[in-house]
């Protein structure tokens, strides 16, 4: 990191994604062996889970947790389909993910003994497919939570209030956070049942929000802030060719994050801010404290953010069910996939020269700029092609 750039603070943005998730643990091993170790961690649904690992554990003890985590998960699938027969890959995952539904993640969830129409009604069996008391005592096991709660970093978890269907943040800077947060965050229905936390239930955050990133935004503070989000679902893709294709498009696409839809939301709050204050500066002395002006002046965000944004791409094997799909090997490639990216991302020249802003929003998209410049470098005939963006001071 610059000389610049030391006084900026560190967040983590984890999206939900199920087996997914193994891309965020990498990512964060390389990041961490970089010195970006984060003062601030949001997540959803696994990403919560991830969360909850690398804050509540000191840094000398977060890869292992998380090792030990991902470890286990994939503890029932742990065959390795020999290379010779890899072109069977797509049958290979879903007999996998097939498993999975039958046996359960260990760990993690295991289905239940009777099928919910023979559950009473109303009882967890009742509205779910899994138990996930196993995540619980695994939670308590990899997890200390009177760190994570005392000495960790800022950790939020997204869920949605059932009865309200609201989007709710459990954050430590506002209360003690305990394994049920966790869990809420990542209860999807119907698989899972809901969680209660003080007398009201929960299910994964997901249904509203799979990435955390306005949170981030709506409570940045003052001082520069840089964001590294991990998303496990891309919102670009191709049309579909069958039904298949169908199911696999519809989940990228539903949860994928609104990174666009926030970015823009942020730019918007700095623009409206930033015209406010020179309007302000000039008025006469007299209109300068009137209360409409000064709320427009304080509509901003406090501090600037840099945002750097990966993406997990999927390879052409995997479908529809990749975030439910617990081998072993595909663990292993998406752990490497995460620290590859995270590697490549940091390494990159126009990230090692950055400046962080002291205003407004700058965005890093390298990955993306990438894969563009490769597919234009003839006809952009050695023009510069940039997926960085800021606002306007």
């Amino acid at each position: 990191m610059n000389q610049e750039n030391q006084a900026e603070l560190t967040a983590l943005v984890l999206q939900g994604g199920g087996a997914l998730g193994a891309y965020q643990a990498g990512a964060y091993t390389v990041l961490a062996q970089g010195g970006h170790e984060p003062d601030w961690l949001a997540g959803v649904s696994i990403g919560a889970i991830n969360s909850a690992l690398i804050a509540g554990n000191p840094p000398q003890r977060r890869v292992e947790r998380l090792e030990a985590f991902w470890t286990l998960a994939t503890s029932g699938l742990p065959f390795t389909a020999p290379l010779a027969i890899q072109g069977l890959r797509p049958f290979i995952n879903e007999a996998s993910a097939f498993e999975v539904m039958l046996e359960g993640v260990p760990g993690f969830f295991t289905p239940r003994a009777l099928p919910a129409p023979f559950q009473p009604s109303g009882s967890p069996g009742a509205i779910s497919f899994y138990d996930t008391s196993p995540l619980r005592r695994t939670l308590l096991e990899l997890v200390d939570f009177d760190y994570l709660n005392s000495q960790g970093p800022r950790l939020s978890v997204g869920a949605v209030d059932i009865e309200t269907g609201n989007f709710v943040f459990f954050d430590s800077h506002e209360m003690r956070i305990g394994p049920e947060h966790v869990m809420a965050s990542g209860a999807l229905p119907p698989g899972f049942p809901p969680v209660e936390v003080g007398g009201r239930f929960y299910w994964d955050g997901g249904l509203v929000s799979n990435t955390p990133l306005e949170h981030i935004f709506e409570h940045a503070p003052a001082e520069p802030l840089c964001v590294f989000q991990f998303d496990l679902f891309d919102a670009r893709g191709t049309g579909p060719k069958d039904l298949f294709e169908v199911a696999q498009r519809e989940k990228d696409i539903r949860f994928s994050s609104r990174t666009r839809l926030n970015t823009d939301r942020f730019r918007e709050r700095h623009d409206i801010a930033a015209a406010a204050k020179r309007l302000h500066d000039r008025l006469p002395p007299e209109l300068r404290d009137d209360p409409d002006l000064l709320a427009l002046c304080d509509a901003g965000p406090r501090g600037a953010v840099t945002l750097m944004h990966l993406i997990y791409r999927k390879r052409n094997y995997e479908g529809q069910s990749k975030d439910y799909e617990f081998s072993r090997r595909s663990m292993r490639e998406h752990w490497a996939a995460g620290a590859d990216d995270a590697a490549r991302a940091i390494r990159h020249p126009d990230w090692v020269s950055r400046k962080a802003p002291t205003n407004g929003l700058l965005i890093f998209d390298l990955g993306e700029r990438d894969r563009h410049q490769k597919r234009s470098r003839d006809a952009a005939s050695g023009t510069r092609n940039t997926r960085i963006k800021k606002t306007k001071g």
